[in-house]
Order: structure tokens, then sequence, then C-alpha cells
């Protein structure tokens, strides 16, 4: 494990440990995470813990054409009872993500300092978000890094049933339309297996990262 200190440096993905943890330490500068990101590498920890840098082994994703929608989903989205905007309100969408009660997790690891980085990022075009309204009430969305030709999908929330799952649709769709390669979602989780994500090895990860 590497312990990082104020260079801009990351070791290769291959040295991460069998957990996925490659380096520990750093800032989340803006321009640190940008090049985390970039090199396929993620900051995940509790909050009042060190950084943690991850590059998991396998690697969750979704290849766009294997979006799984089931039909009671279709149904909710042709009610059209929600409405959804790209990117209007970021800072709210990453303080629901770090605010919301999540079953079976005590606390959250989206600090201020998450926040506020992010916020950063989101400020020079690279973080962005999905919001879902109804009633012109926020409700629910995911927040990610955009790096041009695949995203990396970090959190969502979802204050009424099904919300985030219209976001994460609406987000596939329109990566979709723009010939984006891939939608990252880094760990494997049920709720993302439902919905078409599957693992791959890291190393076709990086390759698919790496051929913009």
């Amino acid at each position: 494990m590497y312990f990082l200190f104020d260079n801009l440096y990351f070791p290769p993905v291959s040295e991460a440990d069998e957990e996925g943890i490659l380096a520990v330490g750093g800032d989340l500068s803006p321009e640190r995470l940008k090049l985390a990101y970039n090199r396929g590498i993620f900051p995940w920890f509790n909050e009042g813990e060190p950084i943690l840098w991850w590059a998991p082994d396998p690697r969750m994703v979704l290849f766009l054409d294997e979006l799984v929608i089931s039909k009671s989903m279709r149904n909710i989205l042709n009610r059209k009872q929600f409405t959804v905007t790209f990117n209007t309100n970021f800072k709210e969408v990453i303080s629901n993500c770090q605010k919301i009660q999540r079953i079976g997790q005590d606390g959250t690891w989206i600090s201020d300092d998450i926040v506020e980085s992010y916020c950063e990022l989101n400020r020079q075009g690279i973080a962005k978000s999905v919001e879902v309204w109804q009633d012109d009430v926020l409700v629910g969305g995911l927040y990610g890094v955009d790096l041009g030709h695949v995203f990396c999908g970090e959190s969502m929330f979802s204050k009424v049933s099904n919300a985030s799952k219209v976001a994460f649709i609406s987000l596939v769709k329109h990566l979709e339309e723009e010939n984006y390669k891939l939608l990252d979602c880094q760990v494997y989780n049920p709720h993302l297996d439902s919905l078409g994500c599957r693992e791959i090895d890291r190393e076709e990860f990086m390759g698919i990262l790496k051929s913009e």
C-alpha cells in the first residue's frame, strides 16, 4: 500500500491490495481527484479516517446497451410522474446523498470535505448531477465524474420510491445518446446488478478507460 503526500502521484492500479485499496493519504484537491479518476482510482473512506484510494478488481460497470428496465419501471416512466434535469442543482444532489439514511449503514462516507471538493469539480464542468423532481420538489438524483467517454457514478438518493432508478435510467439513456462507452459503478451491490450492471476485470476496465 502506497502512502501519499503532497506530490501529485498514484502508483499503478495493479499495486492495489486484494480489497482494492491502492493508497492512503494525500488530499481531495481537484487536481488530485482528476488525476485519480483518469487513472481508474476513486476515494472512499469514513469521515474522520485517512483518505483511502481504491482501484478494485473486479470492477462493477454498466455497458449501456445492457441496461435492464423492469416492466413495472417502464410503466412508471411512461406515466411521466417525474421530471428529470441534468446538472442544474449539483449542490442539492450531493447534499441529499450525504444526508439520506441508508439501511444497514451508520453515517456517511460523504464528508463535508467531499462535498466541497466535488462542488469545485462541478464548477469546473467535471462532476455532474442528475435531478429528479416531483411537483417541483427534488425527490431523487445522482452525481458522478464525467470523463467524456466514461461516467463514474458516485452516489444517488431517493426520497420517494423509484426516484433514484429514474435518475439512473435517464443518465444511461443520455450517455448512450452521447456515445459514451461505459458507466462505472465501482463496486458490486445487488441494486446495481438488478439494473444490468456486472463485474469485469480491472484490466478490461482500464483498457476502456484509456481508449478515449
